[in-house]
């Protein structure tokens, strides 16, 4: 090796092994370097602290070194090896604060800037003891430790939280904001504003980060709310209780109600999300933009535990990465009234259970308004439902009269058609022919009494999802009953009986006992020697129902009892005053003499009844004829 090359390589030696001596780190760099690889290595492991106990003193010793205790430099720097940008906003002390007004008080924390309370002042959470005894405390929305409201911020190698960040607050009087600053002087920033009813003006601003953001991967919001049991009818609660959302001119959408479930609409905008308990909800609501997508989820628990559901969604906000922007939106947390929702437009009301289709809007858009009407001048919830039957009642009355006509014509008839039964006792068919054939003569219809309930069933069936989803009868008190919207309990059993409950309802009992009387007066005079079971059966519809209805709301069974009273009252007054057997008679023989002209129908049915008669001869015919066995 030549001499020039051999002074080459050592002064490259030389300058290396300066180099490394001149930046050796200093010994509090060692022990500050030492001190961050421990307490990353606590943090994996789940543990931030070596304790120890004084075996002098038995008392308690560790050997954490508090964050606190670290240069502010050192703090930053091992932040931001998992925060990034937002190193500074993830450290903080949580503190909480209250916007109010005369229906709700607020509260906000400025850990993830997001609301940790809602109480509702004009409001009461009920519950029942063991023994049957209602225990009322303030109502409380969103208040659940375990809730979720996270914005999710993808930094392309960082996934920033925003339930991790303490947000800076500024608040002037009912107005609040949260802001989490970058080191880069950008910031992330939620602003509240309460004004005088149920509703926030909620807004997100993202200003001065979009090009720290990955744009293929969308602002996502991150909802968990665990839906706390607020009525004494638990089991009508969860029923009423889940995740509506509505897609953008489509009909609002729900997760089932029954059971856990599951909705992806990630491929279509979403105008609002709502978290809703069967009288009370949380709503989401878009103003600027309406969501990219939405994910909505239900987790259904047991009867046993404290909470009804689980209700989650996944929110893609509408974030088109401008440099600065703000997405407007409103944040509902108040009770389910029709009116108040119906304000925003965006058929937010739907998310009261009234019903779909037919039902729901007769329940909408005629028993709910008429109902409203007639409580500008009656005070008592329960008085309105009786003159709401006394007017459904009268209205239907027509078609009551006709039934009843029906009836009184083939009671007229019954001693004719009784002699057919006796001349044809041998054969069935042909007793039914005849029989037939009696009632085309006298223009009589066995299915006329049949109308009448059909035309009725829609209103009834309305009514029956009116009263459980209407706030109007929540906690309202009517004779017996400490609750409309919930079951009237006569007494508890100190056990469940299976489809029953542990208490009997009164107005349920009430309704039993005077339908099996109505359906003793009304079918006494009918002969079911023909089909003996049906004249069990029709005593066993009412028992059936009464284990349906014990456990719904007692303003429905309420409805019930005394629309059957009524019933009852309309037909003895009718048969007894209005109609005359002499004149019905006269009548009967009236429209005998008249000519007939048969329907197409009519006369295909008797064809076959013909058709079938002498097919029965023909096969009896033969039958006699066979050879006895021997």
């Amino acid at each position: 090796m030549e001499r020039n090359q051999i002074i080459g390589f050592v002064l490259i030696f030389l300058i290396l092994v300066g180099w490394s001596i001149i930046n050796q780190p200093t010994q509090e760099e060692i022990q500050a370097a030492k001190e961050k690889q421990r307490l990353e290595q606590e943090a994996q492991s789940g543990s931030t602290a070596d304790e120890s106990v004084d075996t002098a003193s038995g008392s308690l010793t560790s050997d954490k070194v508090s964050v606190e205790d670290l240069p502010d430099s050192l703090l930053l720097q091992q932040q931001a090896g998992q925060y990034g940008i937002f190193a500074g906003a993830s450290l903080g002390e949580s503190n909480t604060y209250t916007l109010e007004n005369d229906v709700i008080s607020i509260t906000l924390s400025n850990k993830g800037g997001k609301i940790v309370d809602a109480r509702l002042k004009e409001h009461q959470k009920v519950a029942a003891d063991d023994k049957g005894n209602e225990i009322k405390s303030p109502l409380r929305l969103l208040e659940d430790e375990r809730n979720k409201w996270n914005y999710v911020l993808d930094l392309g190698n960082l996934r920033i939280n925003s339930e991790d960040l303490y947000f800076t607050a500024k608040q002037t009087g009912n107005e609040i904001a949260f802001k989490a600053t970058t080191t880069t002087g950008g910031f992330v920033e939620q602003r509240y504003r309460l004004g005088e009813d149920y509703t926030l003006d909620y807004d997100l601003t993202v200003d001065g980060i979009s090009n720290q953001l990955d744009r293929e991967q969308p602002i996502v919001l991150e909802i968990d709310n665990y839906l706390d049991r607020l009525e004494k009818n638990v089991d009508y609660e969860r029923r009423f209780s889940t995740v509506y959302f509505k897609p953008v001119s489509k009909d609002s959408k729900y997760c089932n109600c029954m059971k856990s479930d599951v909705k992806d609409v990630m491929d279509k905008e979403v105008e609002w999300v709502s978290f809703s308990n069967q009288f009370f909800n949380t709503s989401l609501i878009s103003r600027s933009a309406p969501f990219d997508g939405v994910i909505a989820s239900t987790e259904m628990y047991d009867k046993d535990q404290p909470d009804l559901k689980r209700a989650s969604t996944v929110i893609n906000m509408p974030f088109q990465g401008s440099s600065s922007e703000t997405i407007a939106m409103a944040l509902y947390v108040g009770p389910n009234e029709y009116r108040t929702l119906k304000q925003f437009d965006n058929d937010l009301e739907e998310i009261i259970p009234f019903g779909r289709s037919l039902f729901g809007d007769i329940n909408r858009h005629l028993i709910r308004p008429f109902f409203n009407f007639l409580l500008g001048f009656i005070n008592s919830k329960g008085i309105v439902i009786i003159v709401l039957i006394f007017l459904v009642k009268m209205a239907f009355y027509p078609l009551t009269y006709k039934m009843l006509h029906s009836q009184a014509k083939m009671g007229v008839l019954k001693p004719q058609l009784a002699s057919l039964k006796n001349k044809f006792k041998d054969d069935a068919q042909r007793q039914q022919m005849e029989t037939m054939k009696v009632y085309r003569e006298y223009g009589v219809s066995p299915f006329g009494g049949c109308l009448p309930m059909l035309v009725q069933t829609p209103i009834w069936y309305a009514l029956f999802r009116f009263f459980p989803a209407s706030i109007s009868f929540r906690q309202e008190r009517f004779l017996w009953a400490n609750d409309l919207s919930s079951y009237d309990a006569l007494f508890y059993f100190p056990f469940e009986i299976p489809g029953l409950g542990s208490h009997l309802s009164l107005f349920t009992i009430l309704w039993a006992i005077t339908t099996v009387i109505y359906t003793f007066y009304n079918t006494r005079h009918m002969d079911m020697t023909a089909n003996p079971a049906m004249k069990y059966v029709q005593y066993l519809m009412p028992l059936m129902f009464f284990f349906f209805f014990n456990k719904y709301a007692s303003g429905l069974t309420c409805y019930m009892f005394f629309s059957q009273l009524f019933t009852v009252a309309q037909t003895i007054l009718t048969k007894k005053f209005v109609f005359n057997d002499e004149k019905i008679l006269a009548e009967l023989n009236k429209q005998k003499a008249k000519p007939k002209k048969q329907n197409s129908f009519m006369q295909k049915l008797q064809e076959a009844q013909e058709r079938q008669q002498k097919l029965q001869q023909q096969r009896t015919s033969a039958q006699k004829k066979k050879p006895a066995k021997r």
